[in-house]
């Protein structure tokens, strides 16, 4: 193996992993005829094939495990082509618990080069883990779309949960102004539920019972009131590649995009929006915003 990252490299050496201290090395020492995985960023993607590239021959197989774009899938393949160097895309899905529990593999490449690494697939992944999506790209393309519904799913649980988190607003003392709509009947809003406890009931049974589920139950158990957290939710590209295929094919994706356009909220990225909001109530009707953030 080989990572630019000295740590990384120490920890997996220490695993029993064999280092190299260089990509020509990494490909020198492999066994012809040679693979070689990549696990690293999508932006880093292209500058470290070009590099492996440049120390293989014909035959020799490069397999993407990270989260790239499909559509760059399509373009590597081909590049490559004229090498005769194989391209095999793993769309990988296990987070941080896949060393316990296998990882679902999603792939897209050459059938023959994907059977002559069925060996390796069916040792990642649990049993029936893995998949052959269909040419070069497929693999990509399906866990693209895995991680846009997760954006959704995750969503769901965040936008449920914070529904119940508020039901005790009955009970709060608000000021009476011109700026807040009053809340009509208070007395149906007065609920001060344990949401650690709900989390692990609905784990039990339910039918929104889910690993994602189980994860957020732990979360809570560890850290009741998140404090840990700032609520700034990044996103890491598939969501938008999902819904920008969506709007080329015409396919309606409301709870996707919405959930995208929310992590763009958590971040501050509708900060100048509401200015803009709030100049113009007060413009059109002399509303001073009111309350805190």
């Amino acid at each position: 193996m080989f990572d630019v990252s000295p740590k990384a490299a120490t920890e997996l050496l220490q695993d029993g992993a064999k280092g190299a201290g260089s990509v020509r090395d990494l490909v020198g020492a492999l066994d012809k005829p040679r693979l070689v995985w990549l696990m690293v960023p999508a932006a880093a993607v292209d500058n470290t094939i070009a590099d492996i590239a440049s120390y293989m021959e014909p035959g020799n197989i490069l397999v993407d495990g990270g989260n790239s774009y499909y559509v760059d899938d399509l373009r590597r393949s081909k590049e490559l082509q004229p090498k005769r160097i194989h391209y095999v895309d793993v769309g990988t899905s296990g987070g941080v618990k896949g060393l316990e529990r296998g990882y679902c593999l999603m792939i897209g490449g050459e059938s023959s080069i994907v059977e002559y690494l069925k060996p390796i697939f069916s040792a990642l992944a649990p049993e029936h883990g893995y998949l052959h999506c269909g040419p070069s790209g497929a693999g990509h393309f399906v866990k693209m779309v895995h991680n846009g519904i997760e954006y959704g799913i995750m969503a769901a649980y965040a936008e449920g949960l914070n529904i119940l988190q508020s039901a005790n607003i009955g009970r709060r003392k608000t000021g009476i102004d011109a700026e807040t709509t009053p809340l009509r009947n208070p007395e149906h809003y007065e609920y001060d539920f344990n949401i650690p406890e709900i989390t692990e009931v609905w784990r039990r049974g339910s039918v929104i019972s889910s690993w994602l589920l189980d994860l957020t139950a732990d979360a809570f158990q560890k850290d009741p009131s998140l404090s840990a957290f700032q609520g700034q939710v990044s996103n890491s590209g598939e969501g938008r590649w999902t819904i920008k295929a969506a709007i080329d094919e015409a396919v309606p994706a409301p709870v996707l995009t919405a959930s995208v356009y929310e992590r763009f909220n958590s971040r501050g990225h509708s900060d100048f929006a509401n200015k803009v909001l709030s100049a113009m109530r007060y413009e059109f009707g002399g509303h001073r915003e009111s309350g805190s953030r």
